[in-house]
């Protein structure tokens, strides 16, 4: 049994420009008292078969950790466009919230982002090379969730 289980990440700027910080609040029930803090991480994925391509955007320590319902805000920088293959740029990618306990990952929370062009006109004629400030990006609001049993206490 999970010590700590998410019960809501609401994104607070969806959709948003491409090269905007994410920004959303996570809200989690802790049921026991935790010693130590727990860590957050966004991870941007453009590639699914190419992990080495993966960029955590950013992470996060809370705690200490009451008993009960907790919540706080994360921001992130947006992935660095010059680590993404042009191929991957428009279309699916994903983006994975990681919630960790004394170094076990207990949660990941991923969830699509489909990225395109601002207009109409560049969807539909796209540019031979990308146009980064007219691109968009919409994160879909049914997460994918997976938990693993950890050792909450040594």
């Amino acid at each position: 049994m999970s010590v700590v289980t998410i019960r809501e990440v609401v994104f607070l700027n969806n959709p948003a420009r491409f090269s905007d910080d994410y920004k959303f609040n996570v809200v989690f029930e802790c049921i026991a008292p935790l010693k130590d803090d727990l860590e957050w991480k966004l991870i941007f994925v453009s590639s699914p078969d190419k992990e080495n391509l993966d960029q955590e955007l950013d992470d996060c320590m809370v705690g200490p950790v009451p008993v009960g319902v907790n919540s706080f805000a994360f921001s992130s920088p947006a992935p660095n466009p010059h680590l993404i293959p042009n191929e991957d740029v428009l279309g699916v990618a994903a983006i994975i919230l990681t919630g960790s306990y004394r170094d076990q990952e207990f949660v990941r929370v991923g969830y699509y982002q489909n990225t395109e062009y601002d207009s109409p006109e560049l969807n539909e004629n796209r540019p031979e090379n990308i146009v980064w400030d007219k691109l968009v990006r919409d994160v879909s609001n049914k997460p994918r969730v997976t938990r693993f049993s950890i050792k909450w206490y040594a």
